[in-house]
């Protein structure tokens, strides 16, 4: 099972990165442009969220790859568990405040520049959330698997890997 989800894990992190990076950028805006003095606490969490996961994936892309005692099986769980918990509470959060302030689909606001760029944010992290799902769920499998043995290592299928054709010289 591992190294079937080898081969996913650096389209998984890229599209991690990209969706953070493009989350990152609409809230931005959209917080930058609600009300000259404000914004709203949803949208600046979810800009947050955004620069954690960047760190995160720095953690979990780089140290399974280049230092193995930092990337402890536990350590990756709660990057992983912390991760997708803020994903889901920031796109739950920002979707019940667009609702109630006009930004849904019949609401008066739905054509302004802020509420368009906060409905895309907030599509693109419930997105993100389903990403961090996926990768928790692999990491808390890994641990579950090897709950009996005394190594804090992590799972090999969890590392990100470039693909090389490896050719051998004789």
């Amino acid at each position: 099972m591992g190294l079937a989800f080898a081969a996913f894990m650096l389209p998984i992190r890229a599209i991690q990165g990209l969706f953070a990076v493009i989350v990152l950028g609409l809230l931005a805006y959209s917080s930058s442009d609600w009300a000259w003095w404000w914004s709203p606490s949803q949208i600046n969490f979810l800009i947050f969220t955004s620069v954690w996961t960047i760190l995160a994936l720095v953690y979990l892309i780089i140290a399974p790859a280049r230092y193995p005692t930092a990337a402890h099986k536990f350590g990756i769980l709660a990057a992983e568990v912390l991760t997708m918990l803020f994903w889901f509470a920031g796109f739950i959060a920002l979707a019940v405040l667009l609702t109630d302030v006009g930004c849904s689909a019949g609401g008066a606001g739905h054509w302004w520049g802020p509420c368009r760029a906060a409905i895309a944010g907030d599509v693109f992290a419930a997105f993100e959330w389903l990403l961090f799902s996926a990768t928790t769920l692999m990491a808390a499998l890994h641990c579950w698997r090897t709950r009996g043995e005394r190594s804090g290592k992590h799972d090999p299928a969890m590392e990100v890997h470039a693909n090389q054709a490896h050719t051998s010289h004789v």
